[in-house]
């Protein structure tokens, strides 16, 4: 291992057993007890590498990192911090930090942290994915339905309970089904994620325990399990004794529809959901939109594209849009973004191309199984978002009223084959205003035969 470490922390033994490791190791260390000191050596160019406690005497080590990464946006920055809850972690991931490392940590972890800090210079890994994911989805996030997420998190982190993670498809229950086991007392154990075909054998259970020991188990989707697989998982759950590894699942969408239909059972779901953590879709943490946008910009830009950034336009856009692939659906829309443009600048234009979405229109795509009302009130709601505060053009109403009229009849008259008396009657409007209606909305009226 070769480079300068600054380490920082006002612990002195920390600080002595840091200095005497790194020093071993090959390193030059310089090693302060005060924030101010550490970014003064920042700031004059020392150090390959940062490692950093959170709460200093003179501030806070992740208030810290902003300015930092500031003045050498190549220095990495390990954070090590008592307070090793998941807030810090994803507080930590959020302000640029290489590493997230929480006290009492594993020295010979934290040297080889270091060493890989040190051979990859700034290139930042969430800590929160799992070993070789680098795919996984981002805990990014600031709005309260993400912040309700972290304290839920945090407070089943430590404890025996068994654990079911829900939401659609994209919004990363996988990943939070790992950050509860990273950051938990059970993170150097292992980590096994079960799949049908594991359970297929007869000895599949018992080699799933075998591998897991005293770790962690995870049943990524559980709802889509046949019964034979259900039946398997609930005797291996019966079959363990203590110490017993820790049981985790995901689920996508509402398992209350399969019990009510039969299609899983009752006592393999109250074994497995102690606890339930509800992942928000993206639609319900719209201002967190941006934040990911600018991670999966910056993940792409590390992975050797070139550089390029949303105008405020665009990301008003990628705001409006209602996002049934989630969090997911917005890494690939990025990545898009990324690959098909040359100019530094993603424009609107851009942005609306890529996801067909309509140019200036008020009423996006509605949700599957949303109730028309609750989609016209949401749409609506981000129409006036988009305009920052500021009112939209006059005459809202008729042009939101030309918005639905315009495909209601359209449809209408599609379904009685152009028959404007049926259509009227279909309705429930005059024949002589249905007319009006097609002349002022410059509708153009087929007739044919339709079968129904």
């Amino acid at each position: 291992m070769d480079g300068t470490v600054l380490v920082a922390d006002d612990d002195r033994t920390i600080r002595t057993v840091l200095t005497q490791a790194l020093t071993r190791a090959g390193c030059r260390v310089h090693a302060t007890s005060s924030l101010v000191t550490l970014k003064r050596w920042v700031e004059e160019g020392r150090g390959d590498l940062v490692i950093s406690d959170v709460v200093m005497p003179d501030g806070n080590g992740l208030e810290a990192l902003p300015e930092i990464s500031a003045m050498r946006p190549e220095l990495p920055v390990i954070v090590i911090s008592a307070q090793n809850t998941i807030m810090t972690a994803i507080q930590a991931a959020e302000a640029d930090a290489f590493d997230y490392l929480p006290k009492p940590f594993d020295l010979p972890d934290l040297m080889k942290r270091a060493s890989k800090a040190l051979e990859r210079k700034r290139i930042r890994p969430t800590p929160n994915r799992a070993e070789g994911g680098g795919d996984d989805l981002p805990l990014v996030g600031r709005t309260p339905a993400m912040q309700a997420l972290y304290k839920l998190v945090a407070r089943v982190m430590n404890t025996e309970l068994p654990v079911l993670v829900t939401g659609e498809s994209g919004t990363g229950k996988s990943l939070i089904a790992r950050a509860i086991h990273d950051f938990s007392d059970r993170r150097n154990l292992p980590f096994v994620v079960v799949t049908p075909d594991d359970l297929g054998p007869i000895d599949g259970p018992a080699q799933i325990l075998s591998r897991v020991g005293q770790g962690t188990i995870l049943f990524d989707e559980i709802g889509d399990l046949d019964a034979e697989a259900q039946a398997r998982i609930t005797r291996m759950l019966d079959s363990l004794t203590d110490p017993a590894p820790r049981i985790l699942s995901t689920a996508q969408g509402d398992m209350t529809r399969r019990l009510e239909a039969g299609d899983f059972r009752q006592d393999l779901f109250y074994r497995l959901g102690g606890v339930t953590i509800p992942v928000p879709s993206l639609r319900e943490r719209l201002e967190d939109i941006p934040a990911l946008a600018e991670h999966f910009l910056l993940r792409a830009e590390r992975d050797g594209l070139s550089p390029r950034r949303l105008t405020n336009e665009a990301t008003e856009i990628l705001r409006a849009y209602p996002w049934p692939g989630n969090v997911r659906q917005l890494e690939n829309t990025v990545q898009r973004l990324m690959v098909t443009g040359a100019e530094e600048e993603i424009s609107r234009a851009e942005v609306e191309a890529t996801l067909g979405a309509p140019s200036g229109g008020v009423l996006p795509q509605a949700v599957e199984g949303e109730k028309l009302s609750a989609s016209v009130a949401r749409h609506l709601q981000r129409y006036f978002d988009l305009h920052g505060g500021t009112l939209p053009p006059p005459g809202l109403y008729q042009r939101i009223l030309r918005e639905i009229e315009l495909p209601l009849i359209e449809i209408a008259l599609d379904a009685t084959g152009g028959n404007q008396a049926r259509c009227a009657d279909l309705l429930g409007i005059n024949r002589n205003t249905l007319r009006k209606k097609i002349t002022e909305l410059e509708i153009e009226v087929t007739r044919r035969r339709k079968l129904m």
